[in-house]
């Protein structure tokens, strides 16, 4: 009889071992996906072609550098977006009819495929960034709210850089 009785404590022992291993699986999970990475859910298409409505986007939260071309997730007056850094501190940024100029040289952007013009009732231009302040916009330039309605940004508005994203539409 003493057999079995500690045959059962060593199951229930087991079976707690088990819920420890998993509660602490679950506790990096969330320490990891709070701290080091989070997840946005597009709610726009103004980063089409590259992201569209519904797509997951998975980003770094710990960079604080950011180049020029990348996608970084923004906070900006109480709601969060994607957009592409197009101009960091220091560049001067105008927008005309002929189209986006940094530092006076007019950009041809391979991944954008509509005009970028000013908004009306935007920003004046031309505008220089100042130290940790970056210009961004939106891929589809016809449809997104950017720099060019709110102006530049700083880099705690930042929330991280875009690592990868996960098409996901009609779920």
């Amino acid at each position: 009889m003493a057999k079995k009785k500690n045959k059962q404590l060593s199951i229930k022992e087991e079976v707690l071992f088990l819920l420890l291993k998993i509660g602490l699986i679950v506790f990096l999970f969330l320490v990891l996906f709070w701290g080091v990475f989070g997840i946005y859910r597009c709610k726009d298409q103004s980063m089409s072609p590259a992201l569209k409505y519904g797509d997951l986007v998975v980003f770094y939260r710990l960079q604080k550098e950011y180049q020029i071309s990348d996608v970084v997730v923004v906070k900006k007056e109480g709601t969060t977006q994607t957009r592409r850094i197009i101009a960091k501190a220091g560049d001067e940024v105008d927008i005309t009819k002929e189209g986006l100029k940094i530092n006076g040289y007019l950009q041809q952007e391979k991944e954008i495929y509509v005009e970028t013009l000013p908004f009306v009732g935007g920003i004046d231009f031309p505008i220089k960034l100042k130290e940790k302040e970056y210009f961004v916009l939106g891929d589809c330039r016809s449809d997104a709210e950017d720099s060019r309605v709110y102006g530049a940004i700083k880099q705690n508005e930042i929330q991280g850089s875009v690592i990868t994203f996960l098409r996901r539409r009609g779920f």
